[in-house]
């Protein structure tokens, strides 16, 4: 793996991102804020579970240690909400143009909350980050479906075309 990619995955990441919080900004407040049979509820929740996993991984990256929770509460709507997806996107930007093909191979150890000690590849963390967006992201999806506000199609080749495009 090298940087190039890695740029690329997150160029998907938050394009991915970016038609969520498109589609979510046409949904009602009480749909924004309605409780959800997802892992982490509703729209609301599952859209702070995105943002609190990159965050706390950025925070491992740059600090060696995870970054305290992102709770639900502390975004009472969807524009509280973007800002803070805007914020977490420049930061890791910034730690991303930071990094060179080298930093790929290096290691990120770290104790998980079950107590394991876990050694990591920078890269596969790195890639991990935006695999659990694309799991999270399929979610809030749905749920926008539900509330008749399709994000349209997620897909890699679709961002593709347009990243090429440009």
């Amino acid at each position: 793996m090298n940087i190039s990619n890695v740029h690329l995955m997150y160029e998907y990441n938050y394009w991915a991102s970016g038609k969520i919080l498109a589609a979510a900004a046409k949904v009602t407040e009480e749909q924004f804020l309605a409780p959800g049979e997802y892992p982490f509820g509703g729209l609301r929740g599952t859209l702070v579970h995105i943002i609190d996993a990159e965050y706390g991984w950025r925070g491992l990256f740059e600090e060696n240690k995870f970054g305290d929770e992102i709770k639900p509460e502390e975004f009472p709507d969807l524009t509280s909400l973007t800002e803070r997806f805007h914020m977490e996107e420049e930061a890791m930007r910034a730690y991303l143009n930071g990094l060179s093909d080298e930093d790929m191979e290096s290691h990120k150890k770290y104790t998980a909350d079950n107590g394991a000690e876990r050694d990591r590849i920078l890269w596969h963390c790195l890639y991990h980050v935006v695999n659990h967006g694309t799991q999270h992201r399929s979610e809030a999806a749905a749920i926008l479906t539900s509330f008749n506000a399709s994000p349209g199609d997620l897909d890699f080749t679709v961002f593709l075309n347009k990243y090429q495009a440009r």
